[in-house]
């Protein structure tokens, strides 16, 4: 047996990081930019500090790191995620292997930054990096400078390493060319792919997905305005602008069977629908949201088949979940992984048998110093005048993760995605308005308001089974029984809406095992442990 880990999304912020001539204390981002993103940032550090400690006591001396390790790519950083990951190598023989995330390096030259940051007395200040340049983002070659040490580059204990251009690992011989849409436009750009063998038996395949093209017209390329934004590409543009990591990932699959090897790939994006597999009804409900319009599409989970490589593992949209393809040509699973820093925090732990793979999601509830960046958060409370968030007086991390959740759907995700007369209707209603709406019987509906619903709602659409730690276990079931009663309602009206917003619970809940659960080898068939 082969054990491995896997960690993704760490988005590591130094909060101990002075920025030179800004006059901060520290780099503590606000609240108030917290509230409204999908990630926190000041409690990244002791988040991927307690992901370690849980691999160290599996444990587990590989860990594949699915991309995004620090939150913007600035120098100071990387610097802090690469500290880390040397204590824990030299402390427990850990040794991290990453591919990029579209948060570690922007194209050629990098790109500028602005964020807030807490002052003692919880004014937010405003930094620059047009002012205070070790606060941008690096370009994709300085970044994987600093970077080279997590499996881009060879070690000498490893029994094999190659690029998809070859054996050579100077970044100069591992380059392709990025085109403009248009195909006007043209530059080199590094593929930071790589396979190695860092045990006897296994083949780690990291597959740089991200695909920064230009712009059509693009002329000045220093400039990141002239690139387009891999963070929506994914797989949809590797399929475009990168073929050729489809025949070296069929090559290298082909290979490792012949050879005996246990095969396991990872890249950023997911190559499946991560999202129950109703990403599609998503769209067609509230257009084109932040994670459903960077679902891949039945191309590229075909061309992904079609390779041979069976078992991938992505991050990216900070989710848990497990999903299969098949067609004629292959058969694949995408294990999607929970961010230490996003709804539903957790890692993976992977047993790689002869006959099956068991797979083990470990919580990160419990994280040590989660709450160091609390005292500053009631202090930006308290000098705007508002009363003190419920996240700032959380037990523990999961549960201020939950509550960052509720801030995120009513603040974000109700406010910019949901049509206005469901969002009035959510916060005014009750269960049983629901079930009236519906044509449901009302008698005995569970005494609560809607907008808890629509809470758990995105509890289950993120975390999948994780999220149960949060909802109680009457209420999934009352969840269940709803979904599986309501009716099929045709129209662009409320009660055919909310019955979509239903048929895709109903998806979250049954989708398949995604905590603890095992694949059988070679028909890669899912079950729960």
């Amino acid at each position: 047996m082969i054990r491995i880990a896997v960690i993704a999304d760490p988005h590591v912020h130094d909060c101990a990081w002075i920025p030179d001539g800004s006059g901060l204390p520290g780099a503590i981002r606000s609240f108030t930019e917290t509230a409204a993103s999908t990630r926190v940032f000041n409690e990244s550090i002791p988040a991927f500090r307690a992901a370690l400690d849980r691999v160290a006591e599996a444990g587990v001396k590989t860990v594949l790191l699915v991309g995004d390790l620090t939150d913007d790519g600035q120098r100071p950083n990387i610097r802090a995620a690469l500290a880390l990951v040397a204590e824990y190598r030299e402390r427990h023989g850990i040794r991290v292997l990453m591919t990029p995330g579209n948060h570690d390096f922007y194209a050629l030259a990098g790109r500028p930054q602005d964020k807030s940051f807490l002052m003692t007395d919880g004014t937010p200040l405003l930094l620059r990096s047009a002012d205070c340049p070790e606060a941008a983002t690096l370009g994709t070659a300085e970044a994987l400078a600093m970077l080279s040490g997590l499996g881009f580059m060879p070690e000498a204990g490893d029994l094999h390493w190659e690029s998809p251009f070859g054996t050579d690992p100077a970044w100069e011989a591992r380059s392709y060319e990025a085109v403009s849409p248009d195909g006007g436009t043209r530059c080199r750009m590094i593929d930071s792919s790589y396979l190695v063998e860092p045990v006897e038996g296994l083949w780690v395949l990291a597959i740089d997905a991200n695909v920064c093209v230009p712009r059509d017209g693009a002329g000045d390329l220093a400039d990141p305005g002239e690139f387009h934004d891999p963070t929506d590409g994914g797989w949809r543009a590797v399929l475009a602008h990168r073929a050729h990591l489809f025949s070296w990932m069929a090559d290298v699959a082909t290979r490792a069977k012949a050879k005996g090897k246990r095969l396991v790939a990872f890249s950023h994006y997911p190559a499946l629908d991560p999202l129950g597999g109703v990403s599609s009804e998503e769209v067609a409900l509230f257009g084109p949201t932040g994670l459903a319009r960077r679902a891949p599409t039945a191309a590229v989970a075909d061309a992904f088949a079609a390779t041979g490589v069976s078992l991938h593992f992505s991050g990216h949209l900070h989710v848990n979940d497990t999903a299969r393809h098949e067609t004629g040509a292959g058969r694949f699973v995408n294990i999607a992984v929970p961010s230490p820093v996003g709804y539903g925090p957790g890692l993976k732990i992977v047993d790689l048998y002869a006959d099956r793979s068991e797979i083990r999601t470990l919580s990160l509830r419990q994280v040590p110093g989660h709450d160091a960046a609390f005292a500053a958060y009631r202090t930006e409370a308290a000098r705007e005048g508002a009363a003190e968030l419920a996240a700032s007086s959380a037990p523990d991390h999961g549960t201020f993760l939950s509550r960052h959740l509720v801030n995120l759907v009513h603040g974000r995700y109700l406010a910019r995605e949901w049509p206005r007369d469901m969002v009035e209707f959510v916060r005014t209603a009750t269960v049983a308005d629901l079930l009236e709406a519906l044509g449901l019987a009302a008698a005995g509906a569970p005494a609560f308001g809607l907008n808890e619903l629509v809470e758990d709602w995105y509890r289950l659409r993120k975390a999948g089974e994780l999220s149960h730690a949060d909802i109680a276990s009457d209420r999934l079931a009352f969840y269940r029984d709803l979904c599986a009663r309501a009716p099929h309602i045709e129209g662009d009206g409320l009660p055919a809406r909310f019955s979509t917003l239903l048929r895709m619970m109903r998806a979250y809940l049954e989708r398949p095992p995604n905590r603890d659960f095992s694949l059988s080898l070679p028909d890669l068939v899912v079950r729960a442990l």
